[in-house]
């Protein structure tokens, strides 16, 4: 066995031994309540910040800081130790997503616990459990005596769920401090439990809220009903135009730049393993809706989206009251696929509200934050092969690739202001409710992800065109 070997094997060995500290690190991390959000959380998202920082330091990271933003901090970590090696700069967040409702949760979101070899917690899976997975890959490396086979910088951040709007700034002021050849993302997750699969690409975001104004003030309906406009019905109106009765966006330009979908990227779309049948129980429907020209796979993953996240207006109360309401809101978010701009489909969404809004009303669609690209990275780039045998040989299947419908705006930042790729390198289960009540994570993924990532960074630094700039 030669040293480069041993010392994987050591690394391996180290993991095996340490998964109750890991559990017991996840536990602790999840336990801070570090909901970007919320602005009475802040100093629980600095607390994560430092907690993170530390853990960065305990692993064996030389050089660890942590930058202030506009927003939420970021922390990052590095381990430099040859000039003449690669760099792998991994990517996750610390923030989590807010745990309302309170009264589905099982246990407290933020009092973690254990049960059934899972971790229940808010943001135990989205992402804390993806950072430290990073993390303890690299302090296995470091603790099998031999050093790392490639330098590493950790970026993680604090504000992934609300749209990252301070990194793409950190990258650009810090270009030095976090120049790299790779960047590997540690939020996501694989097809399904014990399921291997490798991201390729994912989607971008643009939302906006529409609000549709009328009378100066609420009016009695008996007074006014039939003579004056109802800004719910003018909203009503204007979202329903969004589609045809087929489930097609119809909005003029709105697919500007999308091009057809390609043989290769149906026919991986198509291989993807699956039971629709069960699918469609689990989630209490009888089929599925959207554009007929597209699978429902290729609806969820590489198609563009336009929908209606939240709809308001008017008296909520029990009972009834007879008002004819003078204001009414929307909030609407479209997933974008790579050729969408998102500031050009924002324009073509205000310019189809213009057209549509019937008199009587005023209607204005304003920018929410979060905005992004799509991502997608070459199939056959050779960082994808190294990170398909480093799943394939800890899950026991080859992995296959996959899309996700979901935006993690790193990765294009990573694409367009660093200029390298960003390999999707995650563990998460479809199963694990990221977002929702009763979110987990498993024990045994917690110990499976961390061994991927270890032989993730001896398979690159066997690959030196694994690093060819994007």
């Amino acid at each position: 066995m030669d040293s480069t070997e041993a010392a994987l094997q050591k690394a391996l060995g180290h993991v095996a031994a340490s998964v109750d500290a890991y559990v017991s690190d996840l536990i602790e991390y999840t336990r801070i309540p570090s909901v970007s959000t919320d602005p009475a959380r802040r100093a629980d998202v600095e607390a994560a910040a430092r907690w993170t920082a530390e853990r960065l330091k305990r692993a064996g990271l030389t050089d660890v800081r942590t930058l202030p933003t506009a927003g939420h901090p970021v922390v990052v970590g590095r381990l430099h130790h040859d000039p003449s090696l690669p760099t792998v700069i991994f990517y996750g967040h610390y923030d989590v997503q807010p745990p309302e409702p309170l009264e589905l949760w099982t246990s407290p979101p933020f009092e973690p616990e254990v049960r059934d070899g899972k971790v229940y917690g808010r943001g135990a899976c989205d992402d804390k459990a993806g950072v430290l997975t990073a993390v303890q890959a690299v302090e296995a490396y470091l603790a099998s005596g031999a050093k790392l086979p490639v330098n590493v910088t950790f970026l993680i951040e604090g504000e992934e769920e609300i749209g990252s709007p301070n990194l793409a700034p950190v990258l650009r002021e810090h270009a030095e401090l976090l120049k790299a050849d790779l960047a590997v993302c540690a939020d996501g997750g694989i097809h399904g439990v014990g399921i291997p699969s490798v991201t390729v690409g994912s989607r971008g975001l643009v939302g906006g809220e529409l609000v549709v104004e009328g009378a100066a003030t609420d009016l009695h309906s008996g007074m006014y009903g039939g003579a004056v406009a109802n800004p719910l019905a003018a909203l009503a109106r204007i979202v329903a135009s969004f589609h045809d009765e087929r489930g097609r966006v119809v909005v003029e330009g709105f697919e500007d730049g999308v091009s057809p979908l390609s043989p290769e990227v149906r026919r991986a779309l198509a291989s993807l393993p699956g039971d629709d049948a069960a699918e469609l129980e689990q989630l209490g429907l009888d089929g599925w809706w959207g554009d007929p020209d597209y699978t429902p796979e290729e609806r969820r993953t590489v198609r563009p989206t336009l929908e209606i996240n939240g709809i308001g207006g008017g008296y909520q109360g029990p009972g009834v009251k007879t008002v004819l309401p003078n204001r009414a809101f929307a909030k609407i978010t479209c997933r974008l696929v790579v050729g969408q701009e998102p500031e050009r489909v924002f324009e073509a969404l205000r310019r189809h509200v213009e057209r549509h809004t019937p008199p009587g009303v005023k209607a204005t669609l304003s920018l929410l934050p979060g905005s992004g690209r799509a991502y997608q990275m070459p199939l056959d780039h050779p960082a994808l092969a190294v990170a398909s045998e480093a799943m394939g040989a800890v899950f026991g299947r080859e992995p296959f690739p996959v899309w996700t419908g979901g935006t993690v705006p790193v990765a294009e930042q990573f694409q367009s202001v660093m200029g390298i790729w960003c390999l999707y390198f995650a563990f998460g289960e479809p199963d694990t409710g990221p977002h929702a009540p009763n979110e987990f994570y498993r024990v045994s993924t917690l110990r499976q992800g961390t061994e991927a990532t270890v032989r993730l960074l001896a398979g690159l630094a066997q690959r030196p065109d694994a690093f060819r700039p994007a």
